[in-house]
């Protein structure tokens, strides 16, 4: 079959790697349809190249057919079509059933003393082969895939593998009611979702941030109060004169690692990614930074006593936070990879109507085949004018 894959830093390429089968009994095997690219492939595609390993089949938003199931997967059937969520939970461990599936002690991956597996995602979260492909071999399918109706396009239902989910958990973990206001830094895929979400449960003012010009358009034409980082010397005080001189009540990072103005961060991955794998994977495992532009900017835009919900991945684990600042202006902090299938039931409801409330028909920017991954990597890299969304269609 076709496959995505890594080949180094900044280096993806279609290739033929053998056919997906049954393994495990509690195995599927699915037709991908679509698979969406997400911006934390980007970690991947270059700061994350000493966990990575050469062939690497990437992706892990996917939706598509089901094909084959093992003995114990008694809840699907060939023909079946399925969303897959990003991470592989067996939903009867402790975690799972306290849904925390991206802790689940089944697929946690103790050798490096990670969570759960993730598909198409470093050797750190396993090294499960990923879904921008023609055929994906789905682990725990007993419990992971949920179900959706043939008919609506897969747009209709492709996000609930991880943008809807990390979306909702995002807003979710705010902690914010309507008459609270709401502040997003980042207006790419999960950044404008959040925005989208929160402003569907009632929140009304909505504050979103970027660098470009296209996001920060996009997300105002749903009524975000959306702002362009360059227009503002200071864009913690602009957000303090919009939420009368007090700050946000909650602040979404939706950015991550690769924020924007951390060059010091930003010449420290470019080095990192240099170094002999073994040597740059000690490194970043015990003295790696992330660029934490974003993370400052939330530390400074949210009100005392307010929340920071991160969404956006990080990666560092000798990052040098203002840790007087944090204390004083008792912020809190919540943070992690969404559980998937903690928020389906809530998500779902609204993709099976015809009002579309959160916009999932006309989200994506790019349907793309699976032969134009090297060049859509690179321009969602480059955040060319134009795209936030791509969609593999193998």
């Amino acid at each position: 079959m076709r496959a995505v894959t890594w080949q180094g830093p900044k280096d993806v390429r279609v290739e033929e790697v053998p056919d997906p089968t049954i393994e495990e009994p509690t195995d599927a095997v699915v037709r991908i349809t679509s698979s969406g690219l997400c911006g934390s492939d980007l970690h991947l595609y270059e700061v994350m190249a000493p966990f990575m390993t050469e062939g690497d089949v990437l992706g892990h938003e996917p939706m598509g057919i089901v094909e084959a199931v093992g003995p114990e997967v008694t809840h699907l059937a060939p023909g079946d079509r399925v969303v897959i969520p990003f991470q592989i939970a067996c939903g009867t461990c402790a975690m799972c059933t306290q849904d925390l599936q991206t802790q689940c002690e089944t697929t946690q991956v103790r050798e490096h003393g990670m969570g759960a597996a993730l598909f198409g995602y470093t050797k750190l979260y396993g090294q499960v082969p990923g879904a921008q492909a023609e055929y994906l071999r789905v682990p725990q399918a007993q419990y992971g895939p949920v179900k959706v109706p043939h008919g609506p396009p897969d747009d209709r239902y492709l996000y609930l593998s991880d943008v809807l989910p990390t979306a909702w958990q995002a807003v979710a973990y705010a902690g914010v009611a309507p008459g609270d206001s709401l502040v997003v830094l980042g207006l790419g895929p999960i950044g404008d979702m959040a925005a989208r979400v929160a402003r569907h449960l009632g929140i009304e003012q909505v504050i979103g941030v970027d660098v470009e010009g296209d996001r920060v358009a996009r997300a105002a034409d749903r009524g975000v109060t959306a702002l362009r980082l360059e227009d503002h010397d200071d864009i913690g005080e602009a957000i303090r004169e919009l939420t009368g001189g007090r700050g946000a009540d909650a602040v979404i990072d939706a950015v991550g690692m690769e924020a924007h103005g951390s060059p010091g961060a930003h010449a420290a991955h470019k080095l990192t990614s240099l170094l002999p794998d073994a040597l740059a994977e000690r490194l970043m495992t015990t003295a790696g930074v992330d660029r934490l532009a974003a993370l400052h900017t939330a530390i400074d835009a949210v009100r005392r006593g307010g929340t920071i919900s991160l969404t956006g991945v990080y990666g560092g684990m000798a990052d040098p936070l203002p840790m007087l600042t944090m204390f004083d202006k008792q912020v809190q902090l919540r943070m992690g990879q969404a559980n998937v299938r903690r928020w389906v039931d809530d998500i779902l409801p609204l993709l099976e109507g015809d009002d579309d409330p959160l916009g999932v028909d006309g989200f994506a920017t790019h349907h793309l085949g699976l032969d134009e991954a090297p060049d859509a990597y690179a321009r969602f890299q480059a955040k060319e004018d134009g795209v936030v969304k791509v969609v593999f269609q193998p």
